[in-house]
């Protein structure tokens, strides 16, 4: 009895382990609580790397060594299964840009959370970052225009833009757009702008070219997966799935999802809809950006920038040193090339 009872218990927790490591397969990425548990992949191997130590400990007690050697065979292929996603992903991450062309765009995103981050500060890195695009959930267009006015004074012009809910409560119903006047002229959509097509709770902006031949912008914000909004976060999800279509789209800004929630969601090897996801394309794909009060390999990949097959990333960064800033969120920036 005792043995079908050990057998029973090693069982539950490879299937409880093989969840959480591939929740796509099981299809319970985007449920309450696997979402919340597998956005954390640094945390998970800390976790497992504790079960490993604690069972090899138990091991020591005669009467359950069968059961503990067992559990710390599911501790280390979980460890071994998880570490490997990490590092497949970009476990360390890189910490440059490539050189950037006349033909180079370079799209910035970073959640301010709101007045926490002083303007002169976003101008500043946005500026040293040569970005052309900049997507600023929880901002606002007052904050923006200030971002925009800095930028001018330092030489690097650029357009705001913006979508609002007023019904969501301080700068997370607002998120900015800024825009280089070297893509062309921008306007955003009238159904992103009164909410009528747009993400469920917090707003997001979709610019579209007015002139030249620059591609269709998407500020995103999506609600975060709290246990009240869970079909809200996924419904979110697929609206901003849908965003990116065959056309040319660059998308960038707090998605309060990693790239594990989006499965399914990619049209092919795409992550979203039709677009890649430019930090796991180029090696930072597992770096957390949220919390900053996390080192960045315990924190969670939920900020992306993301790109249709018109573009190629060729270098992205998550910025680390401004940990102190204000934000709770850390800035990501990807240069990309046009893709032939």
């Amino acid at each position: 009895m005792l043995r079908l009872l050990g057998i029973l218990v090693t069982v539950l927790c490879a299937i409880a382990a093989a969840v959480v490591t591939w929740p796509g397969f099981f299809r319970l990425e985007r449920t309450f609580p696997i979402a919340q548990i597998v956005s954390f992949r640094g945390v998970l191997v800390v976790v497992f790397v504790a079960a490993l130590v604690l069972t090899l400990l138990l091991a020591l007690i005669r009467p359950i060594r069968g059961l503990a050697l067992a559990l710390a065979v599911v501790a280390v292929l979980a460890v071994v299964a998880n570490a490997a996603v990490i590092m497949v992903r970009g476990g360390t991450g890189t910490d440059a840009l490539p050189v950037k062309s006349e033909s180079s765009v370079r799209v910035m995103t970073w959640n301010t959370a709101g007045s926490a981050t002083p303007p002169e500060t976003i101008a500043k890195i946005a500026v040293a970052m040569a970005a052309d695009i900049v997507a600023l959930p929880e901002t606002t267009i007052e904050t923006g225009e200030k971002v925009a006015i800095a930028m001018r004074d330092l030489g690097h012009r650029m357009w705001a833009h913006h979508a609002e809910d007023p019904s969501t409560e301080w700068d997370a119903g607002s998120t900015t757009l800024l825009i280089s006047p070297a893509l062309g002229d921008y306007a955003v959509i009238e159904s992103s702008l009164n909410g009528t097509s747009n993400t469920s709770t917090v707003p997001s902006a979709v610019a579209m070219p007015t002139s030249g031949d620059g591609p269709i912008v998407v500020a995103v914000h999506a609600v975060a997966p709290r246990p009240s909004y869970m079909q809200s976060w996924r419904d979110d999800l697929q609206w901003l799935s849908d965003q990116c279509g065959d056309a040319n789209v660059i998308m960038a800004g707090d998605f309060n999802a990693t790239v594990d929630h989006m499965a399914g969601l990619g049209q092919g090897d795409a992550t979203l809809g039709h677009c890649r996801d430019a930090a796991v394309d180029t090696g930072n794909g597992a770096v957390g950006t949220w919390s900053t009060k996390a080192p960045a390999l315990l924190g969670a990949p939920i900020d992306h920038i993301m790109a249709s097959r018109h573009w190629k990333a060729s270098g992205s960064l998550v910025l680390r040193s401004l940990d102190g800033s204000g934000s709770d969120h850390r800035p990501l920036i990807v240069q990309y090339e046009p893709a032939g």
